[in-house]
């Protein structure tokens, strides 16, 4: 049907309904304009893949600090909750439990800054998400360096103890108790029956021996702890490098030169600078003395409890350990052990200490004041 001017008085009226009121184009014009839409449509779907990848990829690599250096059983979602409850009620007391998971939450923004304010902006289901993907590289994290540990613990063992026969590196069914080298480092100081997490084994102990009437005395000291350390944060070669008293070189600085040199050959970056550790913490060395644990015991998948061993109370003891000393005195002690430690494990480095205070009286500084302060008195001479 085709349209025309109606003459009638009145001018022009409504068209017929069903009539089309389209202006003829080129099927080829039409056709290349549908293409270019579906053509946009499909970018915009591949940046947004693009976009939830890399979301994705960054949780992920963001996770893998949570169980090296904030916690290594409780949920994520756990020290979220317990945080909330705690601005929701600020007068009700709290558990020992309650408090670890506080504490652990004060860890996480402290490795993770940008998380306490994610959660705030994120909803329900976007948090839940990120929490998933957190935990997912978490883990993860703790999957390899267990099976790193897996290997080394054992060479190590055979190295320091000469075993006969030599501890097997590939197979755990032949550790744990059933060999005299291994029982001799996890055993009980205090029983010959029960192992358990009440009790310090002797392998964290300085040269692996323990002083009944100073318990403190040389624990968390141990060469097999430090060697397990620098495996997992540094590297598994400088594991070997632990003689001393922390008077090697820096070795993250090493490790961004060795980086800034290297033109074509690819330098791997270690794990404390990946993840930004400059000094040694206490959940750090709570980690490490758990993957070693399991790596001398004869259980091949990773658990909370292995027989009458529970690896979380045995964790949340070497942290409170260091985090909750019964004084200032013994305060003191545990901040000289983590300086003993930090030297020992990434050697000497004072760059922390230079506060501008101290700065502003070192002689780059006082030059700078010298030259001005001559400036000034031939000014006011003139």
């Amino acid at each position: 049907m085709t349209l025309s001017v109606d003459d009638s008085a009145g001018g022009s009226s409504a068209p017929p309904t069903g009539v089309s009121l389209c202006v003829p184009t080129s099927p080829h014009a039409r056709a290349k304009r549908q293409i270019a839409t579906l053509m946009e449509e499909v970018e915009t779907l591949k940046q947004d893949k693009a976009i939830k990848h890399r979301k994705t990829t960054y949780y992920i690599s963001q996770g893998r600090a949570i169980r090296r250096m904030v916690v290594l059983y409780s949920p994520i979602e756990d020290l979220v909750a317990e945080n909330d409850r705690r601005c929701e009620d600020t007068d009700s007391d709290s558990s020992t439990e309650q408090d670890h998971l506080q504490r652990g939450y004060i860890e996480l923004t402290k490795s993770l800054p940008w998380i306490h304010e994610k959660l705030a902006t994120l909803d329900h289901e976007e948090s839940e998400e990120m929490l998933r993907k957190l935990k997912r590289g978490a883990d993860s994290a703790r999957g390899d360096d267990t099976g790193t540990l897996k290997d080394l613990v054992a060479s190590w063992v055979n190295i320091q103890c000469s075993p006969i026969p030599l501890v097997r590196t590939d197979d755990k069914h032949h550790r744990g108790f059933v060999n005299d080298a291994i029982r001799a480092g996890i055993r009980d100081r205090t029983t010959s029956f029960i192992v358990s997490e009440n009790s310090w084994p002797i392998f964290m102990y300085e040269n692996y021996e323990a002083d009944a009437k100073n318990l403190e005395c040389g624990l968390m000291k141990s060469k097999l702890l430090i060697m397990g350390f620098k495996a997992i944060f540094t590297s598994p070669s400088s594991a070997n490098e632990v003689d001393g008293d922390g008077d090697g070189a820096d070795i993250i600085e090493n490790c961004r030169r060795a980086r800034r040199r290297s033109d074509q050959a690819k330098v791997k970056t270690c794990v404390a600078s990946i993840i930004g550790m400059r000094k040694v913490t206490p959940r750090a060395i709570a980690y490490v003395a758990c993957q070693i644990r399991f790596a001398l015991s004869n259980i091949t998948s990773w658990r909370t409890v292995d027989g009458d061993f529970d690896y979380q109370i045995f964790w949340n003891n070497i942290v409170d350990f260091f985090e909750d000393p019964p004084g200032p005195a013994a305060r003191s002690r545990m901040n000289q052990l983590l300086e003993w430690w930090t030297r020992k494990v990434f050697g000497r480095n004072h760059r922390q200490d230079l506060t501008p205070d101290v700065v502003s009286k070192m002689s780059v500084s006082a030059l700078a004041s010298q030259r001005q302060q001559m400036e000034d008195a031939i000014f006011d001479s003139d």
